[in-house]
C-alpha cells in the first residue's frame, strides 16, 4: 500500500467515525459540563435542612437509630440500603416498598450521621431521576435507554477513541508544511477553522483520549458487576443457595463494626442490605473504602450474615472492577479539588469546539463538492445544446 493510499484510507477512518458519534460525543460533553461540578450544583439546588452546629468530635449516630427513625416515617417499607456521603457527616438510608424493589419504589431519607436528625425526605428514585442533574446523568451515562443506551453510548466513545488515533495519524502529513500552531486567519474560513480543528485537537489529545478511554470502561460497569454477581459472588453464596430474605435482621450498626474490624484503616461507604437488587437476599454487604487518595477510591466488599451479623468473608474485588472504579475519578476530574474540576470544564468546552468545527468542516465540504458538481453539470448541459447562432 503507497503512503497516499494509507493516508487516504486514515482519513476515511477519521471521517466516518468521527461522524458517526459526532452528535453523541456532544451530548456527552453538554451533559458532562454540569457533572464535573454535581457537587456544587446539588448543594446549590439542595433544599433540605442544613447539618448540625455540633462540635467537630461528635461521634456518629448509631445506624440502628437512623434505621429507626426512617421506618417509623414509612412503617410499611424496607429498608433497602445505608448510604455514607464521604464528604459531609450524613447517612442516606434508602427506603423500597419491599426487598429488591428500589429501582422502582426507592427513595432516601438524608440524616445527620451525627445527630440523627432527618435533613431530608428525598423524592421516589422515578421522579429523582427527572430533576436537573438527574437528566444530566441518564443522559450522559444511557440516553434514559437503560443498559442498551450504556453499550451504545460506550461505542460511541470507542469510536471516539479511534478517531483521536486516526486524527493523530493524520496530523502529521497535513501539517508537515505549517509551523506548529499555525492558524491561517487571512485566508478562507474553512481553512482557519480547518486549522483550529488541528490545533484544538492535538492540544487536548491526552485529555480527550484518557477521558474517552475512561468513559467506554464506565459505561461498561453494568455488565461488568453483573460478571461479579454471576460468579465470584454466586461461589460465595453457594451454601445459601434457596433461602429467602430473612423477616429479623441482625443490628446493623453491629454488621457495620464487623466489617470495621475485617478490614482495619477502612470505612463504610455503602451497606447493601439483604434483599438488595445488587446485593444477597441472605446478607449485608458493606463496601469499605480505604483513607489514602488511591485506595479511598476503591471498595472492598465484606460480606455480613444477614441473621447472625457474623463475617462470612471479605470478597476480593477482580481486576476488571478495580480499573472502572479508578477510572471514575479520572473521567470526571473529581480527585483534585476544584483547580482540576475548573481545568477539566475548560478541556470539555475545547473539545465541545472540536467537535462542532469538524461537523462544520465536513457540511462546508460538502457544499464545496455539490457546488462544483453542480458547475459541472451546468457546463456539461451548455456545451450540449446545439449552437443555433445564424451563420
Amino acid at each position: 500500500m503507497t503512503a497516499a493510499s494509507t493516508i487516504k484510507t486514515w482519513y476515511l477512518v477519521h471521517k466516518w467515525t468521527s461522524l458517526v458519534c459526532t452528535i453523541f460525543l456532544l451530548i456527552i460533553c453538554l451533559t458532562g459540563l454540569p457533572l464535573v461540578f454535581h457537587h456544587e450544583i446539588e448543594h446549590w439546588l439542595d433544599d433540605g435542612k442544613p447539618l448540625s452546629d455540633v462540635p467537630a468530635s461528635t461521634p456518629p449516630a448509631n445506624l440502628d437509630k437512623l434505621i429507626g427513625t426512617a421506618k417509623s416515617m414509612y412503617p410499611g417499607e424496607a429498608v433497602d440500603y445505608l448510604f455514607f456521603d464521604p464528604d459531609e457527616p450524613q447517612v442516606y438510608v434508602g427506603m423500597a416498598k419491599k426487598p429488591g424493589d428500589g429501582q422502582v419504589s426507592g427513595h432516601a431519607v438524608r440524616m445527620d450521621g451525627r445527630t440523627g436528625d432527618v435533613l431530608l425526605d428525598g423524592p421516589p428514585y422515578a421522579q429523582d431521576r427527572f430533576s436537573f442533574m438527574g437528566i444530566m446523568l441518564a443522559l450522559h451515562v444511557d440516553l434514559f435507554a437503560g443498559l442498551p443506551g450504556e453499550l451504545f453510548l460506550g461505542f460511541m466513545g470507542l469510536l471516539f477513541c479511534v478517531a483521536i488515533v486516526s486524527g493523530v495519524v493524520l496530523y502529521g502529513p497535513f501539517m508537515k508544511k505549517l509551523e506548529f500552531g499555525t492558524v491561517r486567519a487571512a485566508r478562507s474560513t474553512r481553512l482557519k477553522w480547518l486549522d483550529l480543528h488541528n490545533l484544538l485537537g492535538i492540544v487536548t489529545l491526552v485529555w480527550a483520549f484518557v477521558v474517552g478511554v475512561t468513559g467506554v470502561i464506565n459505561e461498561l460497569s453494568t455488565p461488568l458487576f453483573r460478571l461479579w454477581q454471576s460468579t465470584e459472588l454466586v461461589r460465595i453464596l453457594e451454601p445459601y443457595k434457596g433461602e429467602t430474605v430473612p423477616t429479623e435482621l441482625a443490628s446493623a450498626q453491629s454488621a457495620a463494626d464487623t466489617a470495621r474490624k475485617a478490614l482495619p484503616g477502612n470505612e463504610v461507604s455503602f451497606i447493601a442490605f439483604p434483599g438488595n437488587a445488587f446485593g444477597s437476599p441472605h446478607h449485608y454487604i458493606a463496601w469499605m473504602r480505604g483513607d489514602s487518595p488511591l485506595t479511598s477510591r476503591l471498595n472492598t466488599p465484606v460480606l455480613i450474615d444477614g441473621k447472625t451479623g457474623e463475617l462470612t468473608t471479605v470478597a476480593r474485588m477482580p481486576w476488571y472492577l478495580t480499573a472502572l472504579e479508578l477510572s471514575r475519578p479520572l473521567h470526571f476530574g473529581d480527585y483534585a479539588g476544584m483547580p482540576l474540576k475548573i481545568l477539566w470544564a475548560l478541556l470539555d468546552i475545547i473539545t465541545i469546539v472540536v467537535l462542532v468545527s469538524g461537523l462544520y468542516l465536513w457540511l462546508a465540504r460538502r457544499r464545496a463538492t455539490d457546488a462544483r458538481i453542480a458547475e459541472l453539470v451546468r457546463k456539461h448541459q451548455a456545451a450540449a445544446i446545439p449552437d443555433r447562432t445564424p451563420a
